[in-house]
């Protein structure tokens, strides 16, 4: 066998970085290290087993480049989504003076689309489909078809992508399957599964795996479990039930679709599962509720072997967050440690959520400091977690550190941000992010509206989110929703259901469960009995809506308001889902106020048997007690408290003082002025006890009157 024969032998035999270096060895000393063939083989072999820098030192020492050695390596960069790096290298390629022909290929123009689509180049995709027209050499292939599809569907302009792929007269299953996903991608999932059937009813062309993947993926979104059990029927009896990364999506789906026994059903026959159908499966728990099921599943997945990775970490630290168990967060935040995936951005992110629904905030900040690099949901997560922790006068601050850090905010974060400064209810603060709203371009967009309306809501400007309201033209159900809840928290009920009839006679949104809870929250703020009741009939009756646990919440609220303790304790026991804490605790605290000792001690039994941690429920069943006269059972409850460790969550005032909001709660001695501060209200109260005693004589005052 020759010597160059016997080098092409070995280059099919290398499947190692060793075999790789010894190859690179043999040819440099056999003098063919400047054959073409041969190092087009080694840089391949380079960027598969080894690193990219090899593989690039390799390139770079060739005097002469053909298109295939440019190919390759281009090849090497785009495997690894390197796409500002296969994008320059390609401008180098055509005005390379080493090569023996700079002209690209069908096969380098279809990476170089990918980088395209990657970087987001559309202008410069539509030269590349221009030069494939005018260049006779280069002929529009299925290959380079379905590169210039994918790269048109990326870049959102799915009406080019469909004059591409009515350009070939039998488009192939891989055509087919970059216009279905195209269409899954860009969140047209009804026409993703028309083009499927079009491809398999009318044209019979058999769909491949990655087609199905692009299928299921639409079914997931679209929500619709019937269509996905079809699916799933179509992939077994196409003989594909065995494809991992399908029976993977059709988990996906099932999650979706809130099919959780069917997904877990589906779980346990999958043989041979992969670190993608564990994850899966703790993702479906996670996004249906069931945390205590996810973590319980994570460790059986360590139990077997099977290592997770940072998708994993951050479904199972969702977990952690949802069950509040920051002991077992902090485990897993050593395993992200021990295994680097809390260099991981999306990893980092999910720690600090978690700590912070956790009540730690300490520790989530201690993990934003030491991460690496901080995107737009870093920052986000701080900041949302900082209001959730009654610490919302933070928020603010930390908005204006992610701006001088050069991080801009996207729609869904400006959300995020709105909702932070809708607990401080400061007006100016209110009105400086609208400013910063309309300079930015986002108030064109509904849930940003809808959260303003919320924000001047929360700050006592009806007027202002009024303002906003009116201004929008094209108005959704989100911004209806928060318009009638903002008349609803201002106590205006009746403007509620003006609002309310308007948007169901004269515009084209279709009220939500979300409307619903609006206005049921404004009829009982309101006391509106009798409208709320008929609110009610009308989601259940006219609209197929199901109320859920809120809803349920709000209309037991409502009867209690008014009185109508037994209608209240009827509807809970006529509920056809189970009934939740905050449901129980709306009829107590209706007890309480019409002070109905038999049902409140009902309502508790049950509320503590969901809850029994709450110090709320525990003192509003004692304050019953107390009015009843019960002082026995009040100091029962009272040492039930004192043994379980329990606290009331503290009132917070705030107020804003030139650029700085002022916190308080309750007996609060962290301020640091708190001293000059309790010296003012001691002087206060003594001038408001001679002020009592001088308008009415009632010296007994002083023992009444007392600062809390």
């Amino acid at each position: 066998m020759k010597g160059r024969e016997l080098l092409i032998h070995l280059c099919k035999a290398c499947n190692n970085e060793k075999s790789a270096a010894k190859l690179h060895s043999q040819i440099f000393k056999t003098g063919f290290y400047h054959d073409s063939f041969l190092t087009t083989k080694l840089t391949s072999l380079y960027s598969k087993f080894s690193t990219i820098e090899e593989a690039q030192k390799v390139f770079d020492e060739m005097p002469q480049r053909t298109v295939y050695l440019w190919n390759s390596i281009l090849r090497a960069y785009s495997k690894q989504s390197q796409w500002n790096e296969t994008w320059i290298l390609f401008k180098n390629m055509i005005s390379d003076e080493k090569g023996e022909k700079n002209e690209p290929d069908n096969y380098t123009l279809s990476i170089v689309l990918k980088a395209c689509a990657g970087l987001q180049l559309l202008e410069q995709g539509k030269m590349l489909h221009g030069f494939l027209r005018k260049n006779e050499n280069i002929g529009l292939d299925l290959f380079v078809g379905s590169a210039l599809v994918e790269f048109y569907s990326k870049c959102g302009k799915l009406d080019d992508a469909l004059k591409v792929f009515k350009e070939f007269e039998k488009p192939d299953v891989v055509l087919w399957t970059s216009m279905v996903s195209g269409y899954e991608q860009n969140g047209c999932f009804e026409k993703a599964v028309a083009f499927f059937s079009r491809m398999v009813v009318e044209e019979g062309v058999d769909p491949d795996r990655v087609t199905l993947v692009s299928l299921v993926s639409a079914c997931a979104k679209l929500i619709n479990p019937k269509l996905g059990r079809s699916v799933h029927g179509f992939v077994i009896r196409r003989g594909f039930e065995n494809e991992l990364s399908l029976v993977n999506a059709i988990l996906n789906m099932y999650a979706k679709t809130g099919f959780v026994k069917v997904a877990e059903n589906f779980f346990r026959r999958i043989e041979g599962k992969d670190v993608v159908t564990w994850s899966s499966m703790i993702g479906c728990y996670c996004h249906n509720g069931a945390a205590v099921e996810a973590l319980r599943l994570f460790n059986e997945m360590i139990t077997k072997g099977c290592q997770p990775n940072a998708v994993t970490v951050v479904s199972v630290l969702q977990a952690c967050a949802v069950a509040c168990d920051i002991d077992e967060g902090r485990r897993i935040h050593e395993l992200a440690t021990r295994r680097r995936f809390d260099l991981e951005v999306s990893v980092s992110t999910a720690l600090i959520d978690m700590y912070m629904k956790c009540l730690s905030p300490d520790e989530a900040v201690n993990v934003f400091r030491k991460m690496p690099g901080k995107d737009v949901v870093s920052w986000v997560a701080l900041l949302s977690g900082y209001a959730q922790n009654g610490m919302a006068y933070k928020s603010i601050g930390i908005f204006r550190d992610m701006l001088s850090s050069g991080i801009q905010p996207d729609a869904v974060s400006m959300v995020k941000i709105l909702a932070s400064s809708s607990e401080l209810g400061i007006l100016r603060q209110a009105v400086c992010l609208h400013g910063y709203i309309t300079r930015s371009g986002f108030d064109g967009n509904s849930f940003i509206g809808a959260s303003l309306i919320e924000l001047y809501s929360k700050c006592g400007n009806l007027d202002y989110a009024i303002k906003v309201f009116r201004g929008i033209i094209d108005k959704d159900v989100v911004l209806w929703s928060a318009m009638i809840a903002g008349y609803g928290v201002h106590g205006h009920g009746g403007e509620s259901l003006k609002l309310f009839e308007e948007m169901v006679k004269s515009s084209t949104a279709r009220p939500n469960n979300v409307t619903f809870l609006s206005i049921l929250s404004a009829c009982s703020h309101a006391g509106l009995l009798l409208e709320g009741i008929e609110i009610f009939h009308m989601m259940v009756n006219d609209y197929g809506l199901h109320p859920g646990s809120e809803h349920y919440s709000i209309f037991v609220d409502l009867l209690g308001r008014t009185g109508e303790l037994d209608e209240a304790m009827e509807i809970i026991n006529r509920m056809p889902i189970p009934v939740e804490p905050h449901v129980w605790g709306a009829l107590l605290a209706a007890c309480r106020t019409h002070h109905n000792v038999e049902i409140g001690e009902l309502a508790a039994k049950n509320l503590l048997c969901l809850d029994s941690n709450h110090a709320g429920y525990y003192i509003l069943l004692s304050n019953i007690y107390a009015v009843d006269g019960k002082w026995g059972n009040v100091a029962q409850i009272r040492t039930l408290i004192k043994e379980k460790g329990l606290k009331k969550m503290f009132g917070q005032s705030m107020v804003e003082i030139g650029n700085e909001v002022h916190s308080f709660v309750a007996d609060d001695k962290l301020h640091p002025e708190c001293e000059k501060i309790y010296k003012l209200l001691g002087q206060l109260e003594v001038i408001m006890r001679l002020q009592l005693d001088h308008t009415y004589g009632i010296s007994g005052a002083r023992s009444n009157f007392m600062i809390t």
